[in-house]
C-alpha cells in the first residue's frame, strides 16, 4: 500500500477547503509507528482545525483528527509490535501532527496507549478525546472525595460530546445528574443518557454578579468555561468541587474569592492533551474494566451516530454551528 485516504483541509483565496483525497503514504511524517487507523471520532477542536483556526492548527494543507484507534503496521520501538492494537489520542496529533481523519498515522512512541483488553477499537473511539476527558474529569471528582450521598452533580454543556458521556458515567456510578443545557426541548434525550434535572443556561446566567448564591449542587462537571463556569462556582456546596475541562463559552473567568474561601469549594483543572502517558493508560484500563457498564451499548446507540471518512466533512460543519447531539464516530477501515 503506497496511498491512503485522508481528509485533507487547503487554504485558498476563498477559505479553507475539505476534501477526502488520495496520499502518498511516504508523505506522513517518519515516527516511530505506523498505525492503520480502523476508527477515528470528532472533537470540536477537529473542526476548528478543518476550519482554518491557526490557534489549533498553525499551516495547511493538513489532516486533522486528534483521535484515532488501529493496528500497527511497523514499529521502531520495541514496546509495540505489527499487529497491537492501540489508542492514539491528545498531544500534536491532528493539531500540527498529519491526524486521524486517515487511514494511517505516523507517530512518537510516547503518544501510543496499547489498548486493554476489554475493549475493541470501535468502543475506544466512542469514547475518543471526548469521553476520556470525561472519565477523566469525573475521576478527579472522585479523587477529592465527591460522593452520590453529597448531593446532585451538575454537568454543563451536557448536549457535547465530553457533557454527555459525563452524564453517562456519572449516572452509572450512582450520582444524581443534572444538566445544563440551551436545549431544552431535548428533554427524552437527556432522560435516556441519565439526566434527572434539565437547568436552564439563563437560570444561571442570570445570577449575575452577586459573589454568592444558593447552593444547588455538590459538583460539577464543566466543559464551557466562561460566564456559565463563573456563575456555577458560586452555587456548589460547602467543600464541593468543580473539575473544569473545556471554555465553549470563553477561555475568562470572573468571580469572586467568596465560594473558596467561606465554602471551601475547589476548582480542579483537566487536561487531556499533555497528561503523562501512565495516567493516560490507567483511565484507559478503568474505561475497560471497572467503567465498562452494561448500558454501554444502549447508552452510544442513543448519543453518537457514526459516519464515514466521506461525510466527515457536512459533520465538522454541524459541530461549529453546534447543532449536534453527542458523539460523531468515524469509521476509517
Amino acid at each position: 500500500m503506497s496511498t491512503y485516504r485522508a481528509l485533507w483541509v487547503e487554504e485558498s483565496d476563498d477559505g479553507f477547503k475539505q476534501t477526502v483525497t488520495e496520499r502518498q503514504l511516504d508523505t506522513l511524517p517518519e515516527n516511530d509507528v505506523l498505525v492503520k487507523v480502523s476508527y477515528s471520532s470528532l472533537n470540536y477542536k477537529d473542526a476548528l482545525s478543518a476550519n482554518g483556526n491557526k490557534g489549533v492548527t498553525r499551516s495547511y494543507p493538513h489532516t486533522p483528527g486528534i483521535d484515532a484507534a488501529g493496528t500497527v503496521v511497523k514499529s521502531g520501538n520495541s514496546a509495540f509490535k505489527e499487529g497491537d492494537e492501540v489508542i492514539v489520542i491528545g498531544y500534536d496529533l491532528g493539531m500540527n501532527t498529519s491526524g486521524g481523519l486517515a487511514e494511517y498515522i505516523s507517530v512518537p512512541a510516547d503518544w501510543v496507549v496499547l489498548k486493554p483488553e476489554k475493549i475493541t477499537l470501535r468502543e475506544a473511539m466512542c469514547y475518543g478525546t471526548a469521553g476520556f476527558t470525561a472519565a477523566l474529569s469525573v475521576d478527579t471528582l472522585l479523587h477529592v472525595g465527591i460522593a452520590p450521598s453529597q448531593g446532585p452533580v451538575l454537568v454543563t454543556g451536557a448536549s457535547g460530546g465530553v457533557g454527555s458521556i459525563a452524564c453517562w458515567l456519572l449516572k452509572n456510578l450512582n450520582f444524581e445528574v443534572h444538566a445544563l443545557t440551551g436545549k431544552q426541548d431535548q428533554a427524552d434525550w437527556f432522560k435516556a443518557i441519565g439526566v434527572e434535572t434539565l437547568v436552564s443556561r439563563d437560570d444561571v446566567l442570570a445570577m449575575g454578579k452577586r459573589p454568592m448564591g444558593k447552593t444547588q449542587w455538590a459538583a460539577a462537571v464543566d466543559t464551557v468555561g466562561g460566564d456559565i463556569l463563573s456563575n456555577v462556582v458560586k452555587a456548589i456546596q460547602y467543600g464541593g468541587s468543580v473539575a473544569c475541562c473545556g471554555m465553549a463559552a470563553g477561555a475568562e473567568i470572573n468571580t469572586s474569592v467568596f465560594p473558596f474561601i467561606i465554602r471551601g469549594i475547589n476548582l480542579l483543572g483537566v487536561d487531556s492533551v499533555e497528561l503523562p502517558l501512565e495516567i493516560k493508560m490507567d483511565i484507559w484500563r478503568q474505561i475497560a474494566n471497572d467503567w465498562k457498564f452494561d448500558d454501554f451499548a444502549e447508552f452510544t446507540e442513543h448519543s453518537l451516530k457514526e459516519v464515514s471518512l466521506d461525510e466527515v466533512p457536512a459533520a465538522l460543519d454541524t459541530i461549529l454551528k453546534g447543532g449536534h447531539l453527542g458523539r460523531y464516530l468515524v469509521k476509517i477501515s
